[in-house]
């Protein structure tokens, strides 16, 4: 039996990964019901969407203390939000929190590198309540689906 018929028998989603020019993964989501291009990034603690993408998302935003800091980048003003819905294939979170900053850094050295602009990060936080297993040869992440209990 092979990994992926034993993660799909334990209940996880296998996600495509697409390997970009930079050697990031690209992962399609749906954040609030809305398609988008993240970077898959396990040295990211949270996930997050270009400040300027609050609307396209239907982010309902407040301010935050925290200060940001990665990929070059350090001190940058972020704003939260919360009660998210993110959808990666047929894994669902309905309780996701989004960290709102400006992305452009991540952004300019995607495009210097011939590849396409991404609205956000899926980080760790993500990948730990999915209980991620990630397949680098294969190309694909599986993520434990959550039981929510009503």
């Amino acid at each position: 039996m092979n990994l992926k018929n034993i993660l799909l028998r334990k209940g996880f989603v296998k996600i495509k990964l697409k390997k970009i020019n930079t050697n990031h993964f690209e992962i399609k989501a749906k954040l609030n019901g809305v398609k988008g291009r993240f970077i898959l990034d396990t040295g990211a603690s949270n996930s997050c969407v270009d400040i300027s993408l609050a609307h396209k998302f239907n982010l309902q935003v407040e301010d935050s203390e925290t200060k940001a800091a990665g990929a070059g980048a350090i001190g940058m003003e972020t704003k939260i939000s919360s009660q998210n819905k993110l959808e990666l294939k047929k894994w669902n979170f309905n309780n996701c929190h989004i960290v709102l900053l400006d992305l452009t850094h991540v952004n300019t050295a995607l495009t210097e590198h011939d590849a396409k602009a991404v609205h956000g990060i899926i980080g760790a936080d993500i990948l730990e309540k999915g209980s991620a297993i990630i397949d680098y040869n294969k190309k694909c992440v599986y993520l434990k689906k959550l039981v929510y209990k009503f």
